[in-house]
């Protein structure tokens, strides 16, 4: 399955499946100068502006009148006060299969410090799956995929030694945070052994960058 990041981190996330397909939407306008002509549906995972970013969804909405929106429950009002018509959203529920034209889409749910979910994305016999910012993938099976777009956001040995250091020169720790919602890179590579097949690819996502 053919992936394009655009962007994937606390600074903003959106990456294009086949052409077509946009996941999150956490980036300017600018960066999708090149793909949003060719979209036909944006998936949503959560409210937070790394992901959902208002002006651009604003932009993409009135550039592209008939572009679909998908997302959850938790994020309708939040697309209509976007500007969004509500003839262009589709809320889907956890864990059932829709079908368009030339793919499948499934919400996955994540679990964040929000309501949050990921998507399982099903075109020309081939499969994928994206999920990040949450703190476990318990419970969720996704065997023999193409495609495994996974968070892997620390190395918890980096991350607690960062705490450590923070904790003895008396500075903010915001990685308290990062600790309790956000997957660490072991939870993550134990998940893809259990779940890759032979000829999956698997691109670790939304890893974290030390602030300056």
């Amino acid at each position: 399955m053919n992936y394009n990041i655009i962007s994937t981190g606390s600074q903003g996330n959106a990456i294009v499946l086949n052409k077509i397909i946009l996941l999150d939407c956490g980036v300017p306008f600018r960066d999708l100068k090149d793909v949003y002509k060719d979209l036909k549906i944006v998936l949503l995972t959560h409210i937070h502006g790394d992901h959902f970013n208002k002006t651009t969804i604003r932009k993409l909405a009135a550039e592209r009148p008939t572009l679909r929106f998908a997302c959850c429950s938790w994020l309708v009002s939040e697309l209509l006060q976007c500007g969004v018509s509500i003839h262009n959203i589709d809320s889907l529920e956890i864990g059932r299969i829709y079908s368009y034209k030339t793919f499948q889409i499934s919400p996955v749910k994540l679990y964040h410090d929000v309501d949050n979910a990921g998507w399982r994305v099903f075109q020309n016999a081939e499969k994928a799956i994206y999920m990040t910012d949450t703190v476990t993938l318990e419970g969720i099976t996704a065997k023999n995929y193409d495609l495994y777009l996974i968070e892997a956001n620390y190395i918890t040995e980096e991350l607690e030694e960062r705490i450590r250091s923070k904790e003895a020169a008396g500075e903010y720790v915001y990685e308290y945070r990062v600790r309790n919602v956000h997957l660490s890179k072991e939870k993550a590579d134990e998940w893809l052994l259990e779940n890759m097949g032979e000829n999956s690819e698997a691109i670790y996502i939304h890893q974290h960058v030390e602030r300056e």
